[in-house]
């Protein structure tokens, strides 16, 4: 059976700006020495999926840079590949008008490829996940598609797919982003949402793709061609990512704002973190620049700060007299006598003497002169900074904080 990857990343990511000002969203850094694409791409890897295509859009060189240096590790020549496939017009004079137009545009290479399935993923979701009991479960069912969906509460549901099931995990309707979503039988508070994750049976998946081109559409699969395929009486199967003995959802985030990638970041940190990125059974494969390991230095006459439950990573010197669940990237420097909580710093970043961070995400090489006091009600008159919803301060990339 061979399956052909492709995972969409071509998403202008608007809600995560200023991180996306110059990068698409997979390519945002996230847990110190890694990009939101690495894990999707370290699942495949992990479930055996190696002839990948990579689809991009907006502001691409960034991801497209990180891909070459860092994924460029299968054997051409048994056929494996991870190939980066820009927008190229193939079509017409537009750019991709929505997901399932973006895999229409590029049908000519499945006609080169001939796989048997698709596997169509997203670039920008963080989750551990083997793909290969899904597309078991494809098979046996005998699908024309498979959606993988896990439970999520029900107030989520204006921000994703939301699925109907009956007991064979036969998809009855399909609802994309509900303000009144169908909830979960035996639990009124949940949705099955939608994980952005597709397996297709090639021919059906082209058939549905080229009536959708034609039609007045949004040419995207939550919206058009999922729900078009269960009106239509197509094999659409939900396979439900949770553990089968106690019915509990893996972990599965869109990190699509300021605040939900805030989170996830702390999802890392605690003794026992809801999403482990050290399990040794599921090493997180990536592209890290060499670096000199990480210094923790006395803030003077001896003193040592307090440092607790934070990821530091190699090239970075601290002095900072505390330093409490925050996610430093490579060469961070923190100066003496600095106070950081709840901070994302990435590579480059520098924070001066004594000043007080807290619930900020500071961008790549971006600076906070010394005894400046950073946090949510401190930015109303810095306009080159942004406050989310949430009350985290975002500072843009090489930009200073005086």
């Amino acid at each position: 059976m061979k399956v052909l990857t492709l995972i969409l990343a071509g998403g202008r990511g608007e809600r995560l700006y200023p991180l996306t000002r110059d990068r698409a969203k997979p390519a945002v850094p996230f847990g110190g020495i890694y990009r939101i694409i690495d894990f999707t791409l370290t699942n495949c890897l992990h479930s055996g999926m190696k002839q990948i295509l990579i689809l991009t859009q907006y502001r691409s060189f960034s991801l497209e840079k990180h891909i070459q240096l860092g994924w460029n590790i299968l054997c051409t020549k048994l056929g494996e590949f991870v190939h980066v496939v820009s927008a190229q017009q193939r079509v017409d004079e537009l750019w991709y008008q929505g997901t399932a137009d973006a895999v229409y545009q590029n049908l000519y290479i499945l006609q080169q490829i001939r796989p048997d399935l698709v596997l169509i993923l997203s670039g920008d979701h963080l989750y551990k996940m083997d793909y290969r009991p899904m597309i078991a479960f494809h098979l046996e069912h005998g699908a024309d598609l498979t959606v993988a969906a896990l439970p999520q509460p029900k107030e989520l549901s204006t921000q994703l797919g939301v699925l109907e099931i009956d007991e064979n995990c036969r998809v009855l309707s399909f609802q994309e982003k509900p303000q009144q979503p169908k909830c979960m039988p035996d639990d009124p508070d949940s949705i099955l949402a939608s994980m952005g994750i597709y397996v297709f049976d090639t021919r059906k998946m082209v058939r549905r793709l080229v009536e959708d081109a034609k039609s007045d559409s949004q040419h995207d699969f939550g919206r058009d061609v999922i729900p078009r395929m269960v009106a239509s009486g197509d094999r659409v199967y939900s396979y439900v990512f949770w553990d089968p003995q106690t019915r509990t959802p893996k972990y599965w985030r869109d990190v699509g704002t300021i605040d939900s990638f805030f989170d996830a970041h702390m999802d890392l940190l605690g003794q026992n973190p809801v999403f482990d990125i050290s399990d040794p059974s599921w090493p997180i494969l990536t592209y890290e620049a060499p670096a000199p390991p990480a210094r923790i230095l006395p803030i003077g006459d001896g003193v040592k700060g307090k440092i607790s439950d934070s990821i530091i990573s190699n090239g970075c010197t601290v002095q900072a007299s505390l330093l409490v669940r925050s996610v430093l990237s490579p060469n961070v420097v923190i100066e003496e006598g600095a106070e950081v909580e709840e901070c994302i710093l990435m590579e480059g970043v520098r924070i001066g003497k004594r000043a007080k961070l807290k619930r900020v995400i500071m961008d790549k090489r971006a600076s906070v002169l010394a005894n400046r006091v950073l946090r949510c009600d401190e930015v109303s008159d810095k306009g080159f900074l942004t406050l989310s919803k949430g009350g985290v301060v975002v500072v843009p990339a090489d930009s200073v904080v005086e």
